[in-house]
């Protein structure tokens, strides 16, 4: 499977851990800032993109001379960078990209985070999207049948309508099992349920489902 991981320019302390792909087989691509800590773990990206003003001088000169494609736009933009980074990590027909870098920080630049997975999901459902960070790991769902593997590191799964009510809401294998359950927006109801076996299942018929997938730290 082809893995493109589009780190953007949130706090360092937000990125998850980018150790865990494999260097050989990702493609890592840089946000703004981003870049800059892909270079700080020891990554170094196939691009750079943004318009870079988080980043001084003396940084920018990092990112350039380790970096050997950087796509360089200016403040005023319609896109932000992270979609702009995103749009170079399709480029390479991934089968999975995800975010990091985009939680923490500015509530405006998370939401808009929330709301680039959902259009993508939507747009490319052949592509699994993710946002993580050091203790979260969120998805779109659309409705099917679901698989989750159980992850010791996030024992936590919440479930929220994202879109319209999610209708037959199928929950085995979890500690709280449901059964042909309507998940409505602003419900909270199906906030932190837990794997209870190795494979779990989660399918419904209708509507869009924000899965958060989370730990205590």
């Amino acid at each position: 499977m082809k893995l493109a991981v589009v780190c953007a320019g949130g706090p360092k302390e937000e990125i998850t851990n980018l150790t865990q792909f494999p260097v050989e087989s990702t493609v890592f691509i840089g946000a703004d800032r981003g870049a800059l800590h892909l270079l700080m773990a020891g990554i170094i990206p196939q691009e750079a993109v943004g318009d870079f003003d988080s980043v001084s001088k003396e940084e920018y000169a990092e990112i350039q001379s380790a970096v050997n494609v950087m796509d360089e736009f200016c403040a005023e933009k319609n896109e932000t960078d992270t979609e702009l980074a995103v749009e170079r990590a399709l480029s390479y027909q991934p089968e999975q990209i995800i975010l990091t870098g985009v939680t923490g920080g500015r509530l405006d630049h998370m939401a808009a985070a929330l709301q680039l997975l959902y259009r993508l999901q939507m747009d490319h459902p052949q592509i699994s999207f993710k946002i993580c960070n050091r203790q979260n790991e969120l998805t779109i769902l659309r409705p099917a049948v679901h698989q989750l593997l159980y992850n010791k590191s996030l024992p936590y799964v919440s479930f929220f309508a994202f879109e319209g009510a999610v209708t037959g809401l199928t929950l085995s294998g979890f500690k709280y099992e449901t059964t042909d359950e309507t998940l409505e927006l602003g419900m909270t109801r199906f906030t932190s349920n837990e794997l209870a076996t190795s494979v779990s299942t989660i399918s419904f018929r209708e509507g869009i489902c924000l899965m958060v997938r989370s730990s205590d730290a």
